[in-house]
């Protein structure tokens, strides 16, 4: 989707609250997108809408859980009454867990698979078909995360959910091509968001590494914003694969040339951060 500017183009952003989702729809307002926003979080949810129409651009909001079919097809009801079909869909809304594979305990692993993996299928389902149906393509982008190709062992199941979303772009790619909608797995390095706050701690010494991570993520990580430039230049380029920060592209390369070098780097970068 070749564009010099988003004028005249609507812009769906999920998980658009906070962080990410916040920044890519405040610089796509300042690029003269319409947007479509949704959050579970209502406040939060405002707050983007407000900063987003005090650039001068129409903003549609409403409060919805990627995770719940029922809340998205009202979104998407809600949307359609409006707009035939969205010219890009950013499938953003993501939550995580910071543990081992034997620290996550089950109901992390169905909110994580809810959210992270069925969301971003909700979302395609649901505005998709209308892309296709008008024929003037489009694009879609769905966060993934650098840990979706090369695995963190501080976040074992957060790893495998962005695994699938990486994969799942990968094979819509290819689906999407006959209809001229790009799809891009956004995969951002450790990004300085809410999710670090917000996402559980679990295992020994949870409480210390809690504050560990947070401070690591508050002095290194990259800010939502420098995420937000990468998502629509891959827009713009059409790209496959949109690495955030050094640490995403380090490990991108390394997860293609050298396997072995991108597990070392991940497994030293996953203790550092949990010793702060």
């Amino acid at each position: 989707m070749k564009l010099k500017n988003l004028n005249g183009k609507v812009v769906l952003i999920t998980g658009a609250g906070s962080g990410i989702g916040r920044a890519t729809a405040l610089l796509s307002a300042r690029r003269g997108a319409t947007l479509v926003l949704c959050d579970r979080d209502e406040a939060g949810l405002n707050e983007t809408a407000a900063a987003a129409r005090a650039v001068g651009v129409d903003v549609l909001v409403k409060t919805a859980d990627v995770s719940d079919p029922a809340s998205m097809d009202a979104f998407a009801d809600a949307v359609h009454a409006r707009f035939d079909a969205v010219d890009v869909l950013i499938n953003n809304a993501g939550i995580g867990v910071w543990c081992g594979l034997l620290d996550t305990l089950p109901e992390d692993w169905d909110r994580q698979l809810a959210v992270n993996v069925k969301g971003v299928v909700h979302g395609c389902e649901r505005f998709l078909p209308r892309m296709i149906e008008r024929g003037r393509g489009g694009h879609v982008v769905n966060v993934s995360s650098a840990a979706g190709y090369m695995p963190s062992p501080a976040m074992s199941s957060y790893s495998v959910t962005k695994f699938a979303v990486f994969g799942l772009s990968q094979a819509l790619r290819m689906e999407m091509r006959r209809h001229k909608i790009g799809v891009t797995a956004s995969c951002p390095g450790p990004t300085n968001t809410p999710i670090v706050r917000t996402g559980p701690v679990r295992g020994a010494d949870a409480e210390e590494r809690a504050d560990n991570v947070v401070g690591f993520f508050q002095r290194t990580a990259a800010r939502p914003e420098q995420v937000a430039k990468t998502v629509l230049r891959a827009v713009a380029r059409n790209r496959a694969v949109a690495p955030a920060g050094l640490e995403a592209h380090v490990m991108y390369y390394a997860s293609r040339i050298s396997p072995p070098v991108g597990r070392w780097l991940s497994v030293r970068w996953s203790a550092m951060a949990n010793k702060g």
